[in-house]
């Protein structure tokens, strides 16, 4: 019966006109007791609402089954006041009242906005996505998306100068335009051609082509070609990117669209977020500082900013080197502490040097920060071969290397100490891979007539092969590892050197997929008495 009733007087309020009234906001001011002026003054509101023509109210208000609605369609009445009246406080009960900031973007989030404004296509999405995140427009923090300062200066730029390609609906329509491509009823070339040069300009061709590149016939609704494929532009001729590009190269600043303001301290000294080539930092005056890694720019407050500028940089120079004569400074960068000979001049970066996982920038001594900017360290040269052989630290660990073979190092302080016998010995041992020893080679042939690396026949996961150091080829059946000679595996290294880098068996897969599709679609469109037979 209750849902009966509900649904009755819902449907007879459906019928019925709209109800009229009117609405009133009442607002008191009050000085707490003692209070002079209008020091300490409390403003409360009060609303009321008077119904002159009830209409649908009459069969249904909306709150009578819903308490927790709002009380729009109920009537509200005020006491009798008038401007000037001294009230009388009969009791005050404070409520917090607090409102949140937007969430930030999700990936779910974004993509949902994505297709409230129309642009891209879910085939897109994920590309979008991908895409924000490697160019490093936003990071995620938990499932949220930030956006980085190097977003808000590509942002910046893009707004002030190329506002109508950024622009929503221009997006979302050149969407149309592009499924109106896909499907056929566009030409893509007359469209490109005039969102590159524009509405005025002339493309020169003997071909009688408009100055669209169209060839002026008309479209299935009489149009012609450049009419109906057309980027869209509110109406208005479209200029051209090249005409665009051409027009605001020469006023783009790129020290102001890579500055973003912060605000002023408390000596009216500006503070600015800067992208620079190495990431972000805080500029003051001559003051510079840089921007911890994940701190999100609605983070960075005025006093945190003048807390990362006050705060010690821990640069210090330890001394001059006697070679060339320039400073040997110790820094802290992003991804760690380092040494540095002498200061940035021009586009030349400097010689820097990481230390080691066991020093310390705080004891680091003035000789250890030489011996660092000495890596990598020629250590000697093989007698055998007469090759050098260096001592490197790499982003794998510290390691030797001579010509294209390497081998490992226990500790980042053998790339000071070891010696050339030591290392000899080293080269002497079969190379170990993934805590293994790689297996001593069946037979060496000799050098490859083509690249005078060695050949050598090796026995791995999927049989005997051959290489050269680079290039990999399986033996074929009727070649034996024990038989094979010089000049059979100089020619199958040659076969596969030609044949480029190898396909990856999902991509072979689908495009023999697609083939076969192709060739049953040809098939059946061959076949006569088909219905929609070609």
């Amino acid at each position: 019966m209750k849902l009966y009733d509900l649904i009755w007087e819902r449907t007879v309020a459906s019928q019925m006109t709209d109800a009229t009234g009117t609405s009133a906001q009442v607002r008191v001011v009050g000085t707490p007791t003692g209070a002079a002026g209008n020091v300490g003054e409390a403003e409360f509101a009060a609303s009321g609402t008077v119904i002159s023509f009830p209409g649908f109210l009459r069969a249904y208000v909306e709150s009578s089954d819903d308490p927790e609605t709002e009380t729009a369609g109920r009537e509200v009445r005020l006491p009798a006041m008038r401007e000037g009246d001294a009230l009388e406080e009969r009791g005050i009960e404070p409520k917090s009242h607090a409102t949140q900031p937007p969430a930030r973007y999700t990936e779910a989030s974004l993509v949902k906005a994505l297709e409230e404004l129309g642009v891209g296509r879910p085939s897109t999405y994920a590309s979008i996505l991908s895409t924000i995140q490697q160019r490093g427009y936003v990071w995620k923090k938990g499932a949220a998306l930030v956006p980085s300062f190097t977003a808000f200066a590509v942002v910046g730029l893009l707004e002030r100068y190329f506002g109508d390609l950024v622009d929503y609906g221009f997006t979302a329509a050149m969407e149309d335009d592009l499924d109106a491509i896909a499907q056929g009823d566009t030409e893509a070339l007359p469209w490109l051609t005039r969102f590159y040069f524009g509405d005025t300009e002339a493309v020169d061709g003997s071909d009688g082509a408009h100055a669209d590149g169209s060839d002026g016939a008309p479209g299935p609704n009489g149009s012609t070609k450049a009419s109906e494929s057309a980027p869209a532009t509110n109406g208005q001729d479209h200029r051209g990117l090249k005409a665009d590009v051409a027009s605001h190269l020469g006023q783009i600043d790129a020290r102001e669209v890579n500055s973003i303001p912060i605000g002023t301290d408390t000596e009216g000294r500006q503070i600015v977020v800067r992208v620079g080539r190495y990431g972000p930092y805080l500029q003051r005056d001559e003051e510079r500082a840089g921007v911890p890694d994940g701190l999100a720019p609605d983070e960075l407050t005025i006093g945190r900013a003048e807390e990362l500028l006050q705060a010690p940089s821990g640069d210090r120079t330890l001394g001059v080197d006697p070679e060339s004569g320039l400073p040997v400074i110790i820094r802290s960068g992003r991804f760690g502490p380092y040494v540095q000979l002498g200061e940035m001049e021009g586009h030349e970066r400097p010689r820097t040097s990481s230390l080691f996982k066991t020093m310390s920038p705080d004891t680091l001594t003035f000789f250890e920060a030489l011996a660092l900017l000495s890596l990598p360290r020629v250590v000697g040269t093989d007698p055998g071969s007469g090759e050098e052989i260096q001592a490197l630290n790499g982003r794998f660990g510290p390691y030797l290397k001579k010509g294209s073979d390497t081998r490992s190092l226990d500790a980042e302080e053998q790339l000071l100490t070891i010696s050339l016998e030591e290392a000899l010995h080293l080269f002497s041992r079969p190379r170990v891979r993934g805590g293994r020893v790689a297996a001593a080679p069946l037979r060496e042939l000799g050098p490859d007539p083509e690249t005078g690396e060695p050949m050598v026949v090796r026995v791995g996961r999927y049989g005997p092969y051959v290489t050269d150091g680079t290039t990999n080829v399986s033996l074929r059946k009727d070649d034996e590892p024990e038989t094979i000679t010089a000049d059979r595996a100089a020619e199958l290294l040659a076969e596969r050197r030609a044949a480029g880098p190898p396909i990856r068996r999902a991509r072979r897969a689908t495009k023999a997929k697609k083939a076969t599709k192709i060739m049953k679609a040809t098939k059946r469109s061959e076949e006569p008495g088909e219905p929609g037979a070609t």
